[in-house]
């Protein structure tokens, strides 16, 4: 029952800020964190690659080399702050068990799920708050303490296992999966994102995993790095990750990226790689104002430009 509640608190938390729409593509890749932001109301966009990892058990004895494909489809709908996300990754195994001789082969989803993320807290909400200092390029950019403020998501989804799963053979169809994502921009060029998820609800052997990770842009903006740390929790496994890797930005809609990563423990050991791609279709607009705020800007305007014509007509007067 207090699985359903925390499932329940998650997809119904009330709406309570406005989110912040980006011009350029806002990807999770090439990391496994995930950003506190949605990608905007009315936003498509796709988030595919390959990935490649070699295992080997010292207790087990066992050692396998695994290739998959994986997708991410993020869509932006009803408002700024919402986000639809489907990810999905196809693994095929090939397994050796070394004490016995004996090769097997293993292919399903070892991720299939489908969740709602929604953006509850934004630090930049508030233009007038965040004003650039228009005296000091150091101040705009120096880390200061009100940066650690994060913005806060929350993500509440269903995992989906389907058939005969080699991976999760214990799991029922369906589990439900609960996150909550944080992302501080320490500096213009610098962000740190930190994710907690309870991952599997529902089943025997439900998972806790953290995820911090670390971006910086370099001078040239178009390309970035990362460092990241995963960790994973519960009776069917544990393991602590890192992971770094390079992402470059072809134009404001088109990213590249490339990573390596591998695990500090030996049961089993892991080294991965990851390549992909990050593309939207970017169909946003921005809302429109309200008419009482549109009419008092016009107000102002028109008052201006009475005060100006009087100032005139009083020099020619003179």
């Amino acid at each position: 029952m207090v699985h359903y509640r925390f499932f329940l608190l998650l997809l119904f938390l009330p709406f309570l800020t406005k989110g912040q729409y980006t011009d350029v593509i806002n990807s999770n890749r090439p990391g496994i964190g995930v950003s506190a932001y949605a990608v905007g109301k009315n936003v498509v966009q796709a988030e595919t690659g390959f990935l490649y990892e070699m295992r080997d058990h010292s207790v087990l004895n066992t050692s396998s080399s695994i290739f998959g494909g994986e997708l991410a489809l993020r869509y932006g709908f009803l408002f700024e702050e919402l986000e639809l996300k489907y990810e999905g990754t196809y693994i095929s195994e090939n397994i050796t068990f070394d004490n016995f001789g004996v090769d097997e082969r293993r292919t399903d989803f070892s991720r299939n799920r489908i969740g709602l993320k929604y953006l509850v807290f934004d630090p930049f909400k508030n233009p007038e708050a965040n004003k650039p200092n228009l005296y000091s390029w150091r101040a705009n950019n120096k880390f200061q303490l009100k940066n650690l403020i994060p913005a806060v998501s929350l993500y509440a989804g269903a995992t989906f296992n389907l058939g005969d799963n080699p991976f999760y053979p214990e799991d029922g169809t369906i589990s439900y999966r609960g996150m909550i994502a944080t992302q501080s921009r320490l500096t213009p060029k610098s962000v740190l994102i930190t994710n907690v998820a309870y991952d599997r609800i529902t089943t025997d052997f439900p998972e806790l995993s953290y995820a911090i990770s670390y971006t910086r842009a370099f001078r040239n903006p178009k390309w970035s790095i990362f460092v990241e740390h995963q960790g994973i929790e519960s009776d069917r496994f544990s393991d602590l990750l890192l992971r770094t890797g390079i992402a470059h930005l072809f134009n404001p809609n088109f990213q590249v990226d490339f990573s390596l990563g591998a695990s500090i423990k030996d049961t089993p050991f892991r080294a991965f790689g990851r390549t992909g791609l990050s593309y939207r279709l970017d169909f946003h607009k921005d809302e429109l104002k309200p008419l009482n705020e549109q009419g008092a800007k016009a107000k102002i305007k028109r008052n201006s430009t009475k005060k100006k014509k009087k100032r005139r007509k009083k020099k020619l007067d003179f």
